[in-house]
């Protein structure tokens, strides 16, 4: 009996969990609403296997640079400048890649601590002389848009040099040269998927199992089996329809690491912790002993680090760079972030949601692309989706 009333008090309600987390399920439930729509007021072309891989390295800088983005607002502050960062970097290396002829990859190392040294430049004044990061950044926007202009001469410099091109326009060799139907098929990318899938759902378990080992399991089973039956749904048929075209891109491979390197980062350390610590009450982190001005400073040298290889990955994807490039990325970073649940007063936000916030927003752009809307209407349903995101932030938490 006893055994009985312990598992039932371990094991919440459907009804009260779902209302603990109708913030974290709604976001999901959008984009898969959101996919299907333009999958079929597209005819079917969204989740063409040329589509899909479009829709990733279109949306891989924006995802990159969402991550860094979500930790500086976790804490409390905001970057304006990481649109004309990654443009910034992009004219440097294409300079030096280009007309100085450096080696891509030492060039590109040179360009990512580039990138590191201006984030930590910029978050030294926000730290240290408490200047607010919306003014600090904003000067950056100015300063690093200024400055890509004149590296570039008012021109574009290109192209890049082929290895550097692979950063973007890669793909994982296929090294089993399989075909199906006549046609071929990767099979190394399918197998990468499945590798992938079967990784995640033995974390999720074990996790699973450590928490009720110690009586701290809130997810009920349907949830539980339901979420991770999905999930394998969804990752074994995108590795399919990415086996079915090129494979997979280089690109996604990156994109995926750093999000599983962030996940661990603001879930598994001390680090995350304190961030999240310090966005909450930044007077009570400081009076625990957490080095807040640190700390500030560290996540806008991540920030910049991360806006440098979004750079990088734009550049190469155009295979040029530009004057105009980085024009308005911030907007769409910024938007992802609070779209995937962060916070504007800080102390809450997820890397998932953040991702899929950015992938919310790709998808958009990329249905109402193919559906021929124009760009005027495009940003005045982006502008809407935006403030809907933030109305609700707002709503739930009046609500309490």
């Amino acid at each position: 009996m006893t055994d009985v009333t312990t598992q039932a008090a371990q094991t919440p309600s459907l009804s009260r969990f779902l209302k603990a987390h109708v913030r974290d399920y709604a976001l999901l439930i959008s984009l898969l609403v959101i996919m299907i729509f333009f999958q079929i007021t597209t005819d079917g072309t969204l989740f063409k296997p040329v589509n899909m891989t479009n829709l990733i390295l279109q949306n891989s800088y924006i995802v990159i640079m969402a991550l860094g983005m979500l930790l500086i607002i976790v804490a409390g502050h905001i970057d304006l400048s990481v649109g004309s960062v990654a443009g910034f970097i992009g004219a440097v290396a294409a300079v030096m890649m280009v007309n100085w002829k450096i080696d891509p990859f030492l060039a590109g190392i040179a360009c990512l601590a580039l990138g590191a040294v201006i984030g930590g430049a910029q978050g030294y004044f926000v730290a240290y002389y408490k200047i607010p990061a919306f003014i600090v950044t904003l000067a950056g926007m100015l300063v690093f848009k200024g400055l890509a202009l004149t590296v570039l001469g008012g021109a574009s410099v290109g192209p890049f040099p082929k290895v550097f091109q692979l950063l973007s326009s890669g793909y994982v060799p296929d090294i089993f040269n399989f075909t199906l139907n006549g046609a071929p098929f990767n099979l190394l990318a399918l197998l990468i998927g499945v590798l992938v899938t079967g990784l995640i759902i033995y974390f999720n378990v074990r996790t699973r199992q450590n928490q009720q080992k110690h009586g701290l399991a809130e997810e009920p089973n349907v949830i539980f089996f339901g979420r991770n039956i999905l999930i394998a749904v969804a990752l074994i048929g995108f590795s399919w329809l990415m086996a079915s075209y090129k494979g997979l891109p280089n690109v996604l491979i990156v994109m995926f690491a750093l999000i599983a390197l962030f996940v661990f980062l603001t879930t598994r350390t001390t680090f995350g912790r304190r961030v999240y610590a310090m966005g909450g009450n930044e007077k009570a982190a400081k009076l625990s002993g957490i080095n807040t001005e640190r700390l500030t400073f560290l996540i806008f040298v991540i920030m910049g680090a991360l806006a440098a290889l979004a750079g990088l990955i734009f550049a190469a994807r155009l295979n040029v760079a530009t004057p105009k490039a980085g024009l308005g990325f911030e907007l769409d970073v910024i938007a992802a972030c609070f779209i995937g649940g962060a916070a504007t007063t800080g102390g809450v936000g997820k890397v998932v949601g953040a991702v899929i916030g950015a992938f919310i927003m790709g998808v958009m752009n990329n249905g109402m692309s193919i559906m021929g809307i124009g760009i005027d209407w495009q940003q005045v349903i982006k502008g809407a989706v935006l403030m809907l995101a933030v109305f609700l932030d707002v709503y739930y938490k009046n609500k309490g």
